[in-house]
């Protein structure tokens, strides 16, 4: 195919700004859906996408326009699946740049627009859901026109609901965006910028290609892995697979080439021919390190194969994933697994339960903390149980970020006070306009990654956004929490706490866990300590039995030998009795203020 007629384009924008209902409706305007099989959120193929109503999955698709072909990427929106924002610009020219006509520019917006300055990508500016009775297009008009320093007759105005003015978007995607550069002629260059595990084909690699072509039936090898496999598949998404006899310069798509081993498909990775090699791989993406972590454990110990697997794919599918196995004293064989973010977290729980089968217990996550010790070596800890111990412990690093919020100016003393309780560091303060403010603070990781987000859209009525980005570690004061139920230490509600907090943070936990935890037959004793000094306690009473239930009148003595052999009885069960925690206990941790 001649590459003057490929456009390769994603949309960026805010969390619920209207991607994937532009992209809904870019995909009907064009033919590329019936009217039959039209739905809302097209592209988010995933039951937990179209639930929770975001996108969390970049997903490809080419779109038949006059004598063009569309290549759109559909990219989510929250700070957490940035990474897949990333991934899916590397493979396209240029942006549609959405901004909602009610709210206006947000966190993410600016963050997602830098993504795509960063690459020199050409951007398209769109204020879209003009036909909501709270739009107000000239006012976002010109608050874009001056973000962006361009003239404000190039931003486009669309209700991708009703289908105004999507026309004009498809020619602005035509007429702007450049056509894919590279050379037919070269030897074969392609990106994977995904990947999908199909049952029957094995691993399906999405990609794009940069130089050269790929026929089918040809040999490729994956120049980071090194390994070879022959293209039995290849084709387009139109939005439906269509296969295809060769790919060239500009296209994207997917090969598949029966990988039945998981591993030897890494997102990044450059696809080349074995005839004809190509001498330097493709840039690829940078490392993405997670930055929470908690344990994932079967409730059923003969599910931890099938878990194994199942998480394998589940990183094939998802870069920015990671794991490892590790044993608790108290909840057996799991693996300890990093995530961007509490949302990726839940994500990754819900897909491995819905799409694997697996009965899971989570534990509260916990930020990656570096430690120095008193021998000059250096560490980072994301398991709360592996801290040495405190004489051992020259110094402990926090990851700090540098959040932005963009917040209602009516709001500003309450989001200031409530990042002062947060340990945030004020650093500055912008006006957009006069009903708008840029709060900027450094704020520990730790304490934004439990419930800070849902605290902030909730003190400014849902219009507050923030964004962030990882600055370096700066040095606190921190100490181990440990959780003992019944005198016996549980690894899995371990914490890591700032020394000053410590006591009010064990205080609120044990008493959380005394309204979680269900009675037992004998007495359950919670206790909150500091290596050996316990700070705060409470107990469960043990179930009432009526032993005595069936004796009527008679010598009270009878009475009385059934009771004390109840005592008895429960004295031994305390001793060999193991109480069992629901998954509330761990979710406790993270609800403690």
């Amino acid at each position: 195919m001649d590459p003057s007629k490929i456009r390769n384009f994603s949309i960026i924008a805010h969390i619920d700004h209207g991607k994937s209902t532009l992209a809904d409706r870019l995909l009907l305007n064009t033919g590329a859906i019936s009217k039959r099989e039209f739905r809302e959120q097209i592209l988010d193929d995933m039951d937990l996408e179209r639930e929770r109503g975001i996108t969390i999955k970049a997903r490809a698709v080419r779109i038949h326009y006059k004598d063009y072909y569309l290549n759109l990427i559909d990219t989510p929106g929250h700070i957490d699946f940035t990474y897949e924002v990333s991934k899916s610009l590397a493979a396209c020219e240029g942006v549609l740049l959405l901004v909602d006509a009610g709210q206006g520019i947000q966190a993410q917006t600016v963050t997602n627009l830098y993504l795509a300055m960063e690459r020199d990508m050409l951007i398209i500016p769109i204020i879209t859901k003009i036909d909501l009775p709270t739009a107000e297009p000239e006012r976002v008009r010109k608050e874009v026109s001056d973000f962006l320093g361009c003239n404000p007759d190039e931003i486009l105005s669309i209700s991708a609901k009703t289908g105004e003015g999507t026309d004009e978007v498809l020619t602005a995607i035509i007429e702007r965006i450049p056509a894919p550069s590279g050379n037919p002629n070269s030897p074969l260059k392609a990106l994977i910028f995904d990947s999908k595990y199909d049952v029957y084909q094995g691993v399906i690699a999405y990609i794009r290609i940069m130089d050269g072509k790929i026929n089918h039936n040809d040999e490729y090898v994956m120049m980071q892995i090194g390994k070879k496999y022959i293209a039995e598949q290849l084709g387009f998404l139109n939005p439906h697979p269509e296969e295809s006899a060769e790919m060239g310069v500009g296209e994207v798509g997917y090969v598949s080439g029966n990988i039945r081993d998981i591993g030897d498909v890494k997102i990044g990775d450059t696809i080349t021919l074995i005839k004809s090699p190509a001498t330097h791989p493709l840039e690829g993406y940078q490392e993405v390190k997670p930055m929470v972590f908690c344990g994932l454990y079967p409730i059923q110990a003969k599910d931890f194969d099938s878990l194994r697997d199942a998480l394998g794919k589940l990183r094939l599918n998802d870069a920015s994933f990671m794991f490892e196995p590790e044993t608790s004293a108290s909840l057996g064989f799991g693996f300890r697994c990093g995530f961007l973010g509490l949302l990726h977290m839940e994500i990754a729980k819900e897909r491995l339960e819905r799409e694997f089968g697996l009965d899971l217990l989570i534990t509260a996550p916990t930020v990656v903390y570096r430690v120095y010790t008193t021998d000059g070596k250096v560490a980072d800890l994301a398991n709360p149980t592996k801290l040495p111990p405190v004489q051992q412990i020259e110094k402990i690093e926090e990851p700090y970020i540098r959040a932005n919020l963009i917040i209602p100016a009516s709001n500003i003393g309450a989001v200031m006070q409530f990042c002062q309780d947060r340990r945030g560091i004020y650093k500055h303060t912008e006006y957009l306009d006069q009903n708008r403010v840029v709060l900027s603070y450094e704020l520990p990781f730790a304490e934004i990654v439990m419930d800070f987000y849902d605290k902030l859209k909730s003190m400014t009525a849902g219009y507050g956004s923030f964004n962030y980005d990882f600055i370096a570690g700066q040095t606190a004061k921190l100490v181990k929490l440990d959780v003992l139920i019944n005198g016996d230490p549980v690894d899995a509600l371990s914490s890591i706490v700032v020394s000053d907090q410590a006591y009010h943070r064990g205080k609120a936990l044990v008493e959380k866990l005394r309204k979680v935890i269900p009675r037992q037959l004998f007495e359950v004793v919670i206790q909150a300590a500091i290596g050996s000094k316990i700070i705060s306690r409470e107990s469960i009473s043990a179930l009432k039995k009526n032993v005595t239930e069936k004796c009527y009148g008679g010598d009270i003595t009878r009475k009385r030998k059934l009771w004390d052999k109840q005592k008895e009885g429960k004295k031994k069960m305390k001793r060999i009795g193991k109480v069992e925690l629901p998954q509330e206990a761990f979710i406790s941790v993270l609800r403690v203020d």
